[in-house]
């Protein structure tokens, strides 16, 4: 399988991503709680603001990095995205020379580092970024090696969220090295079709929290989504926040 450019992503999916993907306000009351005082926060691959912006409508001075100029022209061109502070920038080298209380990382994003040792060399980095006491947190979809047939492959309906707009998913599943080779085909309402790629390198729960016993940053809470519903044996993504140890 090839390696996957996470700086190729906005050139694919930012002309489509805020017609597929609504603006995560869900999240805001979470990352809020582990703000500090005052406010502040980083968020790592900040994309076109869908988290930032309603975190920053709600008080708490966020600083992003993306790596993507198409993401980031998205970002700018939205009500209060040009006061974001952005680092353009590999999200997995956390280039920042300041320390924050929260850094987040949000909708699968870990998983577009191709490898163990990148998704590792991440969580270092975030714990070099935190203050003492501060928070990692972030979620991720929980590996579900059942959607995959025999071959290792899978074809099936991603989504239908109306008559004219829905999704199809082919991918390939290589359990060596954990990763999976997408290809969305999405109608969209307007009647158009476009085929967006995406490729992950997923990590089981506890493969992450040992990346974190690494980074020297502690589990504290894990919960099934951003309203603190219990994670379960049945859940299909988590929720994590780690803490780096006051002293």
């Amino acid at each position: 399988m090839s390696e996957y450019d996470t700086g190729t992503f906005g050139e694919f999916w930012a002309p489509y991503y805020d017609d597929i993907f609504e603006e995560a306000a869900f999240e805001v009351g979470l990352l809020r709680e582990f703000a500090g005082d005052p406010p502040r926060a980083l968020e790592l691959a900040i994309g076109s603001g869908r988290v930032a912006l309603p975190l920053s409508q709600a008080g708490v001075e966020v600083t992003g990095i993306d790596i993507s100029d198409e993401m980031i022209s998205l970002l700018r061109a939205k009500p209060g995205g040009e006061a974001i502070e952005v680092i353009v920038g590999d999200f997995a080298d956390v280039g920042v020379d300041e320390t924050f209380p929260l850094v987040y990382l949000p909708f699968n994003t870990l998983f577009a580092l191709m490898t163990q040792e990148r998704q590792v060399e991440c969580f270092h980095n975030v714990g070099e970024a935190l203050e003492p006491g501060g928070r990692f947190v972030l979620d991720t979809f929980v590996p579900d090696l059942r959607r995959f047939d025999h071959n290792n492959t899978r074809m099936g309906v991603s989504s239908i969220s109306s008559n004219e707009a829905h999704a199809y998913e082919v991918s390939i599943h290589d359990p060596l090295t954990q990763k999976v080779v997408s290809h969305q085909v999405r109608r969209l309402e307007d009647g158009s079709t476009v085929v967006l790629p995406v490729t992950v390198r997923y990590a089981w729960p506890s493969e992450m929290d040992l990346m974190a016993r690494l980074a020297g940053l502690q589990l504290e809470h894990r919960w099934a989504w951003y309203d603190k519903r219990a994670y379960t044996e049945k859940a299909g993504q988590h929720v994590s926040v780690y803490r780096k140890p006051s002293q």
